[in-house]
């Protein structure tokens, strides 16, 4: 791997990646997950944040997780998502910064999680950076500094 001479990108802000909390696909704690499902399948995503009323980040939801709880011993057993709540099936185990982390702090999280969530210092959510915006962004640069020389 080559080296860059000019590492400030590195630095740089997170907040142009910032998908805004109005613009993401989010349930709430006391949403059935057949809710849920609904949500992830008309969006299209494999996981969504779960906020309360207030936009606080509780966890997150995925369709694995669905799937997987109302999987019985013999049978799938569909009763269970009007039954069940998000809250006793999502994870908290949450890829998080600050809105104040760098382009590299992110970076180094998105390499095992397809979307990261962004707080304020006061733990509001902001709404996420996805892998796909970061990755396009660098590949962006990386061209520009071969067009110009620098590597």
């Amino acid at each position: 791997m080559q080296k860059l001479d000019n590492m400030n990108i590195l630095e740089n802000s997170i907040t142009p990646f910032l998908i805004s909390v109005e613009k993401v696909a989010h349930v709430q704690p006391n949403n059935t997950i057949e809710h849920a499902l609904l949500i992830l399948i008309k969006s299209g995503y494999t996981s969504i944040p779960v906020l309360d009323t207030n936009f606080s980040l509780h966890g997150l939801i995925s369709k694995a997780q669905i799937l997987d709880s109302i999987l019985g011993i013999e049978r799938m057993e569909p009763e269970r998502l009007q039954e069940t709540k998000v809250a006793d099936v999502m994870t908290t185990s949450i890829a998080r910064c600050k809105d104040s982390e760098t382009f590299e702090k992110v970076l180094s999280y998105s390499i095992n999680h397809p979307f990261i969530c962004v707080e304020d210092q006061s733990g509001a959510f902001l709404g996420i950076i996805t892998r796909s915006k970061l990755l396009a962004y660098l590949n962006g640069y990386l061209h520009e500094t071969k067009k110009k020389g620098r590597y």
